[in-house]
């Protein structure tokens, strides 16, 4: 979508505003934008005998929009920067609209031809009036800054948003917003004698100061009020209460600090939707007791009902359902239990992510992954397999690729037969030292039980330490 005079080559540059790529750069086409509109108008030739509409659309800084007639009928169209009367002096801007879609805009804001807000138009810029207006232009930045350094001097409870200056240059509006009432004749004074012009104040809301400065939303898209917003309508939490969200100031708020304007957009589908609803205050009566509304999914057709005496317990039920419990109460009936009913409801089963196209899942990368060296130690620290044979003790099992030892015995002894101690016989003293400190030999052990029989401290230093 672009402006009357814009047109593409065969290789898709436009020719009208020598935008050579976007035409939204050249500062009066651009689709999906409030600050420029189509004149779908334009190709459409007037009746005989009718004249042209004099009147015409022109839009100044952060999409300020006013109307002024064309006296001297000056061949104007859309796009063309014009010096349009002031108070004093004069301003710079641009032709957004004109033709017939004028009357419809005009008719929409309730003013008439004759009004007195509808002022004239001067002439065509000219290059001398541009580049005074984009030198007064420049200025409004460094103005913003010192003008809240003044107003932080005096103390003031109110909060400079913007500046605009006019196209001569001699006058600027300092744009703020307020919770209260404030007296700044003082910073009126300040500020004329500071910059050497003439100030106006003008007081604007949380809205309107939120769609001059823009942003970006929660959504990730640029703010409604700065693209295509015109009319800021009243937002309550009712509108949140009918679309079962929770009232949560830090969601429901945007940028500006009020309720979103996006709770509006789609109220009249719920609404519509909730009139086959019963109403949330209605108490079901069933055989094992009363019932109470919970809560409801609006576009599942699904309500949640609890017995007023056991609220651990949730039921879920269909819409014909409780339309059905409904319907028996007002014959003096009482309906079956929930636990029926929320036998006979089928949930579908959530479909999950299926690899139709041969792609990968979509949590690969949520398990950790593990180094090949860290498996590798893994393995190392495993425990190999151990063996039984009878009821003898374990034997390790002989790995794969190494000799077997020639004497497994000699690493694993049998187990001596215990022999019964008598009454008088001591025991040897070292037999409760540590297996590693005893004297391995290759010769068979000794029985030294009938030695120490008649003497329990040992004759020569065989089983003494080493």
């Amino acid at each position: 979508m672009a402006c009357g005079s814009c047109g593409t080559t065969e290789n898709g540059v436009p020719k009208g505003c020598k935008s050579n790529g976007n035409c939204g750069t050249g500062g009066t086409c651009g689709s999906g934008s409030k600050l420029a509109v189509f004149d779908w108008l334009s190709n459409m030739t007037l009746p005989s005998g009718e004249k042209r509409f004099n009147i015409f659309e022109v839009r100044f800084k952060n999409g300020r929009k006013h109307f002024y007639k064309n006296p001297e009928n000056l061949p104007i169209i859309m796009g063309d920067i014009v010096a349009v009367e002031g108070s004093p002096g004069h301003d710079i801007g641009t032709v957004s609209l004109a033709g017939e879609l004028v009357k419809v805009q005009m008719k929409k804001r309730k003013i008439t031809a004759d009004h007195e807000d509808v002022k004239k138009i001067y002439r065509k810029a000219s290059q001398r009036d541009i580049d005074i207006w984009q030198a007064s232009r420049a200025k409004e930045e460094d103005t913003q800054k010192r003008g809240r350094e003044i107003l932080g001097r005096l103390g003031l409870q109110m909060k400079l948003s913007d500046v605009e200056y006019q196209g001569d240059g001699n006058k600027a509006t300092f744009y703020y917003t307020a919770d209260t009432r404030v007296d700044f004749r003082q910073l009126i004074r300040d500020l004329a004698s500071a910059f050497s012009i003439r100030v106006e104040m003008k007081q604007v809301g949380a809205r309107q100061e939120a769609a001059r400065l823009g942003g970006i939303g929660s959504c990730g898209r640029e703010l409604c009020c700065s693209t295509w917003l015109t009319d800021f309508r009243k937002v309550t939490t009712s509108a949140a209460r009918y679309q079962q969200l929770s009232l949560n100031p830090l969601k429901l708020a945007g940028q500006c600090g009020k309720l979103k304007c996006c709770l509006n957009f789609e109220l009249d589908a719920y609404l519509d939707t909730l009139k086959t609803f019963p109403k949330q205050d209605l108490v079901l009566k069933t055989e094992k007791g009363e019932a109470i509304f919970v809560k409801m999914d609006i576009f599942k057709q699904h309500l949640w009902y609890t017995y007023k005496e056991e609220r651990f317990k949730w039921f879920r039920l269909t819409l014909e359902q409780v339309l059905e419990i409904v319907d028996l109460n007002k014959n003096n009936e009482k309906s079956i239990s929930l636990e029926e009913y929320e036998a006979d409801v089928i949930i579908p089963e959530k479909v999950s992510f299926e690899d139709a196209v041969g792609q990968d899942s979509l949590t690969r990368f949520d398990a950790p992954k593990t180094s090949k060296r860290r498996r590798n130690n893994k393995n190392k620290n495993t425990k190999k397999p151990v063996a039984l044979v009878g009821n003898k003790q374990p034997v390790k099992a002989v790995q794969k690729g190494k000799p077997q030892a020639k004497h497994p015995q000699k690493q694993q002894p049998k187990p001596r037969p215990k022999q019964q101690p008598k009454p008088k016989v001591n025991t040897n003293p070292n037999a409760n030292q540590p297996k590693g400190e005893e004297k391995k030999t290759n010769k068979p052990r000794r029985n030294n039980n009938n030695r120490n029989r008649n003497n329990s401290n040992p004759k020569d230093g065989n089983d003494s330490e080493k």
